[in-house]
């Protein structure tokens, strides 16, 4: 085989979210790294509705921003309509949502790819990857030949062994336009991994002058719009505008009863329910005929049409994502209110693709089987950009950290949305494609999005994505929150503010030594402040047990076979998920607290057994 010229650190197999981030990442952490792409023009390309964050996803883009990632930037130079969802709710659930200029979001992080010293970017599809000893060792490029590397990042997206559908045609592909990766599936399947079958799916896209707007609701967004990235931020503070696009409204309609009617009628000609889709789809974005199907006793759904940016022709009508025939499409739309005249640019399709379901991975996303080989996106049965390019950014930093011989960086459940996303993935597994929630958190009161930079930002620094600055101000942040806090509470003010009716600005006639402070600041005392008893009545609850049992480590290769009591079911799912805590291993469905005795109990036993201890070992979880 031809040899390239030099070996890489790592090479990252796929330029989507995930492995933007990912190459991004191993490139400023000093890594010679090659990003190795299908189609160099489809670089960060957003396949689907062209909007950044929403309920959790905002939380996961500031955590990606505090650790040093790229798409909180991105989105906010492109965005074209700022909204905060969950206004009227608690801080908690709070989330930010930008909708992007479509091709300026792919335009703008294509550029940071480019413009970063130290990465390569390849034109390719990877057909194998090389082993030596249970290592990675590179990877071959069809045509091009092996490419040795120390570590390499698959973040394949929809594209292994891609199937298009649109009605009865079937096509090969991983996106309209894009061919799929044919290769690397057989090779993973050699390599020992288990592979699976998702479906995605994507509605049609409709001209904008064919809308009758009058007849929809508008939606316009944020008046005073917030930025997702510290690094937008301190442009504004050294006086660059923001927002940067033109803001535009989006507007909602909502399907209608002749509509549903004409999906029933039609269920026969639908590739997912004649059986042509074998892979699940994700149960929080169905298909408009399965939520047809599904919620029978509902005359109507809402339909949410957002232009894909300020000089584009496109529209995008999230919630109504289809595979059925492009007739019946047409025919579904023009029932509902506003699109009457709508003319369609292009078909909704379904993607069926392979994935790799994620206990085989270690909490770092490094591959159990394979050393230095790492697993991100929806590779790993995730839907969303914003939890592939968290995925993406955890494996990039545990890549360079590994060929920096440095510890590795495993976010925990109580510090970030990001720490219970990745250990759902590997401790649970996926049965269908994986969405993050805040309500998966058991600490969401805690993981806030606007307390993301006091969390982690010396996690960025520590693996050097963050800059000095950039932790000093989170620690000067922090700082003036603990201060004013004092303050309100040696003042006697802080009660007073833990009232559900009053706020920090209302109080202020009451405060004549309230210190002037910035509004960042002074949100976070509030939330601090009325959150502080529920917190600490949480944090006692979970003092009683789950901190010591997530420091209490299960050697990876430990017998559960040789517990003595443990049932068949228990017995299964410790050994396909393999925790490596006592925490995760309380975390897994099935796993009861009589087996968890049973686990401490001979986990102790093995323990004295290896290390000949004589004296009793300090198993507090237990």
């Amino acid at each position: 085989m031809d040899q390239f010229s030099s070996s890489y650190d790592t090479v990252v197999v796929g330029l989507g979210h995930a492995g933007c981030e990912a190459a991004l990442a191993c490139t400023r952490m000093g890594l010679a790294t090659l990003g190795v792409t299908l189609r160099k023009d489809r670089i960060a390309v957003m396949s689907c509705n062209p909007a950044i964050g929403g309920t959790a996803k905002g939380h996961l883009v500031r955590e990606l921003d505090a650790l040093g990632g790229e798409m909180g930037r991105v989105a906010d130079l492109t965005g074209i309509h700022f909204k905060t969802l969950n206004e009227s709710r608690g801080p908690a659930v709070r989330a930010s949502r930008v909708l992007c200029e479509r091709d300026a979001y792919a335009a703008e992080m294509h550029r940071s790819l480019v413009d970063q010293s130290g990465l390569s970017i390849c034109e390719a599809e990877v057909v194998e990857i090389v082993t030596e000893a249970d290592a990675v060792h590179g990877v071959v490029l069809k045509g091009k030949g092996f490419v040795p590397a120390r570590t390499v990042i698959l973040t394949t997206g929809t594209f292994l062994q891609a199937l298009m559908h649109v009605g009865e045609k079937k096509e090969i592909g991983g996106r309209l336009g894009d061919s799929a990766a044919t290769g690397l599936s057989k090779c993973l399947k050699l390599l020992g991994f288990e592979l699976g079958r998702f479906k995605t799916g994507t509605p049609p896209r409709l001209r904008r002058d064919s809308i009758d707007y009058a007849r929809c609701e508008p939606q316009p967004g944020d008046e005073r719009p917030k930025p997702l990235s510290s690094r937008t931020l301190q442009a504004i503070e050294a006086g660059e505008p923001f927002p940067r696009k033109a803001q535009l409204v989006c507007h909602i309609t909502y399907t209608s009863p002749k509509a549903h009617q004409i999906i029933r009628d039609n269920l026969h000609r639908s590739p997912l329910y004649q059986g042509e889709i074998v892979g699940r789809g994700p149960r929080y974005c169905p298909s408009f005929e399965d939520k047809v199907v599904r919620f029978s006793n509902r005359d109507r759904h809402q339909v949410f049409l957002e232009p894909e940016g300020v000089e584009s022709e496109l529209v995008y009508p999230a919630g109504l994502s289809t595979s059925m025939p492009a007739d019946v499409q047409l025919a579904v739309l023009r029932s509902i209110d506003g699109l009457e005249d709508v003319e369609v640019v292009r078909y909704g399709y379904a993607v069926e693709y392979d994935f790799a379901p994620p206990t085989q991975l270690r909490p770092t996303l490094e591959t159990r089987r394979i050393a230095g080989l790492y697993f991100a996106g929806q590779l790993n049965g995730t839907s969303g950009y914003e939890e592939a390019a968290f995925q993406g950014l955890l494996a990039g930093i545990n890549a360079g950290l590994k060929v920096r011989g440095e510890p590795e960086l495993i976010l925990k459940r109580n510090e970030a949305h990001g720490g219970v996303l990745i250990d759902e993935l590997v401790t649970r597994g996926v049965d269908e494609p994986f969405r993050m929630f805040t309500s998966r958190s058991e600490h969401r009161l805690r993981l806030r999005e606007g307390n993301a930079d006091l969390r982690l930002t010396h996690h960025g620094h520590r693996v050097g994505l963050v800059s000095g600055r950039a932790l000093l101000a989170a620690s000067r942040r922090r700082e003036l929150i603990h201060q004013e806090i004092q303050r309100l509470e040696q003042a006697g003010l802080a009660a007073t503010l833990r009232r559900p009716e009053n706020t920090y600005s209302k109080s202020a006639p009451l405060d004549r030594a309230r210190p002037c402070l910035p509004d960042d600041v002074t949100d976070e005392v509030e939330i601090e402040i009325k959150y502080a008893g529920y917190i600490a009545q949480q944090d006692r609850a979970e003092a009683r047990h789950k901190d010591a049992w997530d420091e209490c480590r299960l050697p990876e290769a430990f017998p559960f076979h040789s517990i003595r009591g443990l049932s068949r079911e228990v017995l299964e799912k410790l050994e396909k998920h393999r925790p490596l805590t006592i925490g995760q291993a309380r975390q897994v469905p099935g796993i009861t607290p009589a087996a968890i005795s049973l686990l401490l109990i001979h986990l102790r036993r093995w323990r004295e057994s290896r290390e000949g201890a004589s004296r009793p070992q300090n198993l507090s979880c237990g």
